[in-house]
């Protein structure tokens, strides 16, 4: 199976070893590791608003409570 290269081999050639090197440079990652990328992922994250503290009303009620109890509490054995 000799075949003789020819001009239209080795422009498939080529053109085959340029769409592979483009293919691989598809798929290289942009961070060297994984802490850049965790980063990177946290810091997107927190510019969304992901992170922030739901607002509870919770401390409040829990603060009105006591407040309340403590007052009764002053009130009955004063």
């Amino acid at each position: 199976m000799n075949m003789v290269p020819s001009h239209r081999t080795n422009a498939a050639l080529m053109s085959l070893e340029a769409a592979a090197a483009s293919a691989r440079g598809g798929f290289a990652c942009l961070f060297s590791t994984s802490d850049e990328y965790e980063t990177a992922l946290i810091s997107e994250r927190r510019a969304q608003g992901r992170y922030a503290a739901p607002r509870s009303r919770w401390p409040l009620a829990m603060f009105a409570g006591c407040a309340l109890t403590v007052a009764g509490t002053v009130l009955l054995f004063s």
